[in-house]
């Protein structure tokens, strides 16, 4: 009963997501192959036809989409450790999990947030381990063409962290040009070069021209940045330790130079990281950067 109330009290408040008893506690597949038959939760999945194989990306809204003048679209880091779990053993691995964390965004940062789950995780068809090639980047380009489609959305704040933050660059050397303002905390950037300087660290053998994922040929959007479409007054954040020991700060910096050399308002700041790998970043500067700029 007391479920039954707590569902109803959602569904009356208007929180996409939420329908069904017996839905929202299912556990999300992860790399699964793409199927249009299965991908039919209106209010939290997208059809992405692409070039080579379609794809069915999950969302997660925390608050009402439809006419919003602004999103926040959130993209997590990787999830290279849970892949490797059954779903039922990944924390936070259901619909209503999901939707409880974008409703929380939502309401720390005062505007919509959705979370858009990438290739393989929390539900999207696809493999994760496959992650930072260009076909990840350009089936999440497609789901927020979707989605702004669907709800019709003004503009976009991009916001990831680590791998995230690498979604969200190369989501701009796309093209796109309804993004109001990017944050990307902790991004990984100059992907071979940072495998090998990861590599070296942890004295493994050199495996030249692959990224940390054994993988050749990575999209990096450091050799892309001419992708960018111009909007001299669309601020972009790089944000990050000067001290990560798993995203080198010199990397994001790399980026952020690339970024002004190509004439956009980019801003570096440097910020407090959590011991002992100083990736993770104090005080949630990048939610609240993003809010700021969405305002």
């Amino acid at each position: 009963m007391a479920r039954f109330a707590l569902c109803w009290v959602l569904l009356c408040a208007g929180v996409p997501g939420v329908w069904a008893l017996g839905d929202d506690s299912t556990p999300l597949l992860w790399n699964t192959p793409a199927d249009q038959a299965t991908c039919n939760q209106t209010d939290s999945s997208l059809w992405v036809e692409l070039a080579g194989g379609d794809e069915c990306i999950r969302y997660f809204a925390g608050a009402v989409l439809s006419h919003a003048p602004v999103v926040i679209a959130m993209f997590h880091g990787d999830r290279n450790v849970e892949m490797h779990r059954s779903p039922e053993s990944i924390r936070g691995n259901t619909l209503a999990a999901k939707v409880a964390q974008a409703k929380a965004l939502s309401r720390r940062a005062g505007v919509p947030v959705v979370i858009v789950a990438r290739p393989g995780t929390y539900g999207s068809s696809g493999n994760h381990g496959q992650r930072r090639q260009a076909r990840e980047f350009i089936a999440l380009d497609g789901a927020l063409n979707e989605l702004r489609k669907r709800y019709s959305i003004g503009q976009f704040v991009l916001l990831g962290h680590s791998g995230g933050a690498t979604v969200a660059a190369a989501l701009l050397t796309l093209g796109r040009t309804d993004v109001k303002c990017a944050v990307m905390t902790s991004g990984a950037f100059a992907l071979v070069q940072r495998a090998q300087m990861l590599r070296q660290t942890q004295g493994l053998p050199s495996r030249p021209g692959r990224d940390t994922n054994g993988l050749l040929h990575p999209y990096d959007p450091v050799e892309h940045i001419a992708g960018i479409a111009v909007a001299p007054a669309r601020p972009l954040f790089v944000i990050g330790s000067v001290d990560d020991q798993v995203t080198p700060f010199g990397l994001q910096e790399r980026f952020f130079q690339g970024l002004v050399g190509a004439g956009h308002h980019a801003q570096l700041v440097k910020a407090q990281g959590v011991p002992a790998a100083f990736h993770q970043l104090r005080n949630d500067i990048g939610l609240k950067t993003a809010a700021g700029c969405a305002g």
